[in-house]
């Protein structure tokens, strides 16, 4: 791949201008923006006519370098994604989240935080470093009161920001459009030139790295009569130089580079984080409204993955295995199913290597998502234990309706998009890593019986009667049809102390022969070998009872329950079985 350019660069920083619909982000972008790209401010005839944002808009900003960026000459460029607002297009909001360096959460200072300023606060929290709060639409503030209200506004926005990673984030009143969108273009903005001095201040240089595999999340595909077809996007890795070969993986098609352009600057190179045209030859630009390009056979179709995930605390109810939910991962969003594990109980506080899935290990199957509000925690409470111990890390397999095209640990996130946008409510559920994707079509066969995750069993059933010293008969552990055959060996305990081995059925009613081994009482002081002494009474008292009250009627026999205060001795049987084990063995550790 061709060496960068020796000029000194222009270094690029990507700023995301989310927020609420109308909130004035698109006028807030043009105000601030000296350059418009080809998909800069609603152009597409669809936003234009609908009087809202429907896609990404591109635009740019280019300013002295700030001291804090390093000595010498050079120019900084804010690269502003405008996302749009609508509830509908959260899809699109959170792929520009995820080129973004820097976030502009835009709120209409007559309104505070609206349901999407929320979800855009959750996406920021979920995929940005730094955020500024920009309070706009402060001409329609009376004068007399204006800087009572500005103030007003952000005491309530650095308290609704106090338990976020934004916590202290400066927050600046704007009016990216004085008079709304039909006054006069002659209407001075306010407060812009001071929200450029922030954004100067809170720019970093973000790490930039040109090697490994390039990839570029393209958001726009059109022709040019005469030149060819162009890829604008955001390169997420990686770099690209005039001439190389490109693969669109979703297509199975690879093309060369003819030529690129940087805000209709032609460059010959680009880097992870520039936004860049890519021009090539025969490519019908309606194949690709967006998606991924890559360097050739680098990225993989998957049906399936493994993700390490975290629950997004804003959304409400619990996020149950079996359940449905949008999953978007890197840049496109399919419907998947998921079923959630963790840690083997013993290993819920170990410390968990990051990004890396051990196949090695033990894993425990969840009904749901474990956290301090999920049912599992309830019934905890309830039965008194005091502290809920929660696993450090979860996992999900999620199950994907289509296959998706992705990089391997992107990023995921999990929605409710079917959620009525009206409702006031998160609808973002989960966010997390792709550790392992499945690219063959039969992974149920040739992937999933690697992934070692088990299901612990309780079966119970009561001792009926004594045999003799070494046996008893047991029922109600299994049903007459079950073939005993297969627990034949397996050990049960009893509720009064003592260890048997399952060994075999009794009858055709399933009733089974338990045999209660010798020298199993060795460490608690009982010298007799078998059933202990008590035990062996307490059966012999109660089956004699039974006998009886079998003679008499059957008013005698509800009394003589009623009366016995000896318990059943009860039978129980643990093991657990492995979720994609084909042959459905039962361990026992």
């Amino acid at each position: 791949m061709a060496a960068g350019p020796a000029a000194p660069r222009v270094l690029n920083v990507n700023v995301g201008v989310l927020g609420h619909i109308d909130s004035g982000k698109t006028a807030l972008a043009r105000a601030l923006s000296t350059t418009g790209s080809t998909a800069a401010f609603d152009r597409a005839p669809q936003s234009r006519a609908r009087g809202i944002t429907l896609d990404l808009g591109f635009s740019c900003l280019r300013t002295a370098l700030p001291p804090q960026l390093g000595p010498g000459p050079g120019e900084l460029q804010f690269t502003l994604v405008d996302c749009p607002g609508h509830a509908s297009l959260i899809r699109t909001i959170i792929g520009g989240a995820q080129i973004i360096d820097l976030m502009m959460l835009v709120i209409d200072v007559t309104k505070g935080m609206q349901t999407q300023s929320a979800e855009c606060l959750v996406i920021g929290q979920i995929a940005c470093q730094k955020m500024v709060v920009v309070l706009n639409k402060i001409d329609l503030l009376p004068e007399g009161k204006r800087q009572s209200a500005i103030e007003k506004m952000t005491k309530k926005m650095q308290k609704t920001l106090e338990n976020t990673k934004f916590c202290g984030c400066p927050i600046v009143a704007v009016a990216a459009k004085p008079g709304g969108p039909e006054a006069p273009e002659s209407e001075n903005p306010l407060g812009v030139s001071e929200l450029i001095e922030v954004l100067k201040s809170q720019a970093y240089l973000p790490s930039r790295d040109p090697s490994g595999h390039f990839l570029m999340a393209v958001d726009h595909c059109f022709s040019i009569k005469g030149q060819g077809t162009v890829m604008t996007g955001t390169i997420l890795s990686g770099s690209v130089s005039l001439g190389d070969n490109v693969e669109i993986p979703a297509l199975k098609v690879t093309k060369k580079v003819k030529s690129m352009q940087m805000f209709h600057t032609p460059v010959t190179y680009a880097m992870q984080g520039d936004r860049v045209g890519i021009c090539v030859t025969q490519f019908d630009p309606k194949l690709l409204e967006r998606g991924l390009i890559c360097t050739p056979e680098s990225l993989h179709t998957i049906h399936a993955a493994i993700i390490s995930l975290k629950k997004i605390q804003y959304f409400r109810g619990a996020l149950q295995t079996k359940a449905k939910f949008h999953i978007t991962v890197g840049h496109e969003t399919v419907m998947g199913r998921v079923m959630f594990f963790s840690p083997a109980p013993a290993d819920f506080s170990e410390e968990i290597q990051e990004n890396v899935f051990d196949f090695e290990k033990d894993y425990l199957y969840q009904e749901e998502y474990l956290s301090k509000d999920s049912n599992s925690s309830e019934e905890n409470k309830e039965n008194d234990q005091a502290e809920v111990q929660l696993p450090r890390q979860q996992w999900a397999l999620l199950e994907f309706e289509k296959p998706v095209t992705c990089p391997k640990l992107c990023l995921v996130i999990g929605s409710k998009l079917d959620t009525d946008i009206h409702a006031n409510t998160c609808r973002l559920a989960f966010h997390g890593v792709l550790l392992q994707g499945m690219e063959d079509k039969n992974y149920m066969e040739t992937f999933l019986p690697k992934l070692k995750v088990y299901k612990l069993k309780h079966k119970e059933g009561q001792v009926e009667r004594v045999m003799d010293d070494y046996n008893v008969i047991g029922r109600s552990l299994f049903k007459k049809e079950t073939n005993i055959q297969i627990f034949v060996g397996l050990k049960v305990k009893l509720s009064t102390g003592e260890d048997g081995i399952i060994d075999g059925g009794f009858g055709q009613s399933g009733k089974f022969k338990i045999r209660i081994p010798e020298g199993i009482f060795k460490n608690t002081g009982i010298t007799e070998n078998g059933l202990k002494p008590d035990t062996k009474m307490l059966l012999t008292v109660a089956s004699k009872k039974k006998s009886k009250a079998g003679k008499g009627d059957t008013t005698k026999e509800d009394e003589s329950s009623k009366n016995d205060s000896a318990q059943p001795v009860t039978i129980s049987l643990l093991f657990k079985r492995y979720v994609f084990d084909m042959q459905k063995k039962m361990i026992q550790s």
